[in-house]
């Protein structure tokens, strides 16, 4: 008899920005129920995002979130706060006896089947729900840090490395939820 496995897809989102936490979510959902035309959370419009978002949590099985911030990523460094991020997302929804799909070449420490699959975010359909989990929750955890500095406006670029927010980090200089040891900042 062959052995049934839960399916799980794990993806990340915030491993190039230069401001806020990295997130990586686990996600289980049954494949009729997923979203029409899923795809890399990247390929997809902010508002059909948020529309994947919540049918996504609605029907899923398992939804697990890992979050390590700023201030962690420059203690153990992005490559190993990502793993880290996504072990912690899988250990919320305590899966038993899965089969893991892990965008990248790389994958977490967890007790399970795993498979890395380079742009699976695009290209396996519960790794596209895995990375529009991750990217709104980030997504959300920036427009919050827009509020408490409003000044770096973190709610236009989510951290990322743009042109304007390079301007404002010259400006103001740094905030807690900057990383320090990511380029440009390190240099300035």
């Amino acid at each position: 008899m062959k052995k049934k496995y839960t399916i799980v897809g794990i993806d990340e989102a915030g491993r190039g920005p230069l401001a806020g936490p990295v997130v990586s979510a686990s996600v289980s959902i049954e494949e009729n129920l997923l979203p029409k035309f899923i795809n890399d959370s990247k390929k997809i419009s902010e508002k059909n995002r948020e529309l994947m978002y919540e049918e996504i949590v609605k029907n899923a099985t398992y939804c697990g979130i890992g979050i390590i911030s700023s201030e962690d990523i420059d203690k153990i460094n992005i490559h190993n706060a990502t793993l880290l991020s996504m072990k912690e997302s899988f250990l919320k929804i305590k899966c038993k006896n899965c089969k893991v799909y892990v965008d990248g070449i790389f994958t977490p420490d967890i007790d399970a089947k795993l498979h890395a699959v380079k742009h699976g975010d695009r290209l396996v359909p519960i790794i596209s729900a895995a990375s529009i989990i991750a990217k709104v929750t980030r997504d959300r955890i920036m427009l919050s840090i827009d509020k408490e500095y409003p000044e770096y406006d973190f709610k236009k670029h989510k951290g990322y490395p743009t042109k304007h927010h390079i301007e404002m980090i010259k400006k103001y200089g740094i905030c807690k939820y900057h990383r320090k040891t990511f380029k440009p900042i390190k240099n300035l």
